[in-house]
């Protein structure tokens, strides 16, 4: 049916959108205290990309991404997350240059073909920052204030903050070794893509939902035992800088984040009353990703958080500010002999930053007067033929029922005074 949109879409109409522009100012006004710029990079890239950068083995590369071939017979994939794409951009137009630390962020649509659900659709939209150039632990602390002063600037209070460290490559080998001992004696009683994941990516079977629950995932050993003396230091210095900025945290050893561009530090953020559903942002440090995708080797972070999710908890606790719906003014054309007149002081309020309307179906006075109603307006200005011939407008207060007769080079400054 042409007249349906494709499962997992989503119309946001008018009635939602002025929500979006709410979060979006907020997410602007937010970035641009912490000194974070806007990227907007392509909706598609070179399906290699995010193969390389996300990694065989993922649930996204190996079931969720939309790939397609080009008429070039090129494959190309819409973009299943953007630290990848952001990445790209920073390497492919030198954004480096000479600082040492380059401060990004993003808003815009994902692509993921998975069950659509509460808060998350096949094309989702996100909002992420990227840290990039510099591997100071107080930037892993800055980045993950950001996502908690973005949630707590919309009036969400019920935050948890989860953190782990899932290592660096020279001592996640021996914690991979661990896992791997630890789950051989149970693969039989993996889901099957853990079963996949055994040899490819052991650390994906702490991050299964279907496993979850099952009891001898309980005992997997915890990552922060193998840790080496560069990485603990780190970690410890995240939880210091979070300290002297106020901010509460549970350390969870069973955070591994889905891509295994992770390094080092991993976080999320739970709102609680979404239940199930209550993950609303997270991230980490991927300082081996620029490196995987072609750079000079780079420590990087940050975090992204589905807009979809957090609109859908700002509704449900009513935080989000009624939309303001009036209109400065209303023009009212009675007669053939108005409209053009009536049009052209249309524009003129509009071109001196009124928000204005007419009626252009001819309608009674009466009809017009009820738009007016409709639209909220502040002023009805009415012409007929008597104040077109005249160059005067009846200008009417909607809410005090007052009408006066102005000229018409006066209704601007009458209804901007």
């Amino acid at each position: 049916m042409l007249t349906k949109a494709p499962r997992g879409t989503h119309d946001i109409l008018p009635g939602e959108a002025a929500a979006w522009t709410y979060v979006e100012g907020k997410i602007r006004d937010l970035c641009r205290r912490y000194g974070y710029e806007e990227l907007r990079t392509p909706m598609f890239e070179h399906t290699e990309l995010f193969h390389r950068g996300i990694g065989e083995g993922t649930d996204v590369v190996d079931k969720e991404m939309y790939t397609f071939e080009d008429r070039g017979g090129r494959s190309i994939t819409l973009r299943p997350e953007n630290t990848a794409s952001a990445v790209r951009a920073y390497l492919e137009n030198k954004l480096y240059g000479d600082q040492s630390l380059v401060k990004l962020f993003y808003i815009g649509s994902m692509f993921r073909y998975d069950r659509p659900q509460a808060g998350r659709m096949r094309e989702f939209h996100q909002f992420g920052i990227e840290a990039l150039g510099e591997e100071n632990p107080a930037v892993d602390a800055e980045v993950i204030l950001v996502a908690i002063d973005f949630l707590q600037s919309l009036g969400l209070r019920d935050l948890s903050l989860s953190l782990n460290s899932v290592g660096c490559p020279k001592c996640r080998p021996a914690y991979r070794k661990a896992l791997q001992d630890y789950f051989r004696p149970h693969l039989d009683e993996l889901c099957d893509d853990c079963k996949s994941r055994f040899d490819r990516a052991p650390l994906r079977i702490l991050d299964c939902k279907v496993d979850a629950d099952k009891p001898f995932l309980a005992g997997a050993p915890n990552i922060t035992d193998c840790l080496c003396d560069e990485c603990k230091e780190h970690f410890a210095k995240v939880q210091a800088y979070l300290t002297e900025a106020g901010v509460s945290f549970t350390l969870d050893p069973r955070l591994v984040r889905g891509l295994d561009y992770y390094t080092k530090t991993a976080f999320e953020i739970k709102y609680a009353p979404l239940g199930a559903q209550s993950a609303v942002a997270g991230g980490g440090r991927y300082d081996g990703l620029i490196e995987e995708i072609g750079g000079k080797p780079t420590p990087a972070v940050g975090f992204a958080t589905g807009l979809e999710r957090v609109l859908l908890a700002l509704k449900q606790q009513n935080l989000l500010p009624a939309a303001e719906e009036t209109t400065d003014a209303f023009i009212v054309a009675l007669g053939d002999a108005a409209k053009a007149p009536a049009f052209r002081l249309l524009t003129t309020c509009r071109r001196a930053g009124l928000t204005a309307n007419m009626d252009y179906a001819g309608r009674s006075m009466k009809a017009q007067m009820k738009q007016a109603n409709k639209h909220h307006a502040r002023y009805a200005l009415i012409l007929g033929e008597d104040e077109v011939a005249n160059g005067i407008v009846q200008l009417k207060d909607m809410e005090k029922s007052e009408q006066q007769s102005i000229k018409m080079e006066d209704v601007v400054a009458a209804i901007q005074s």
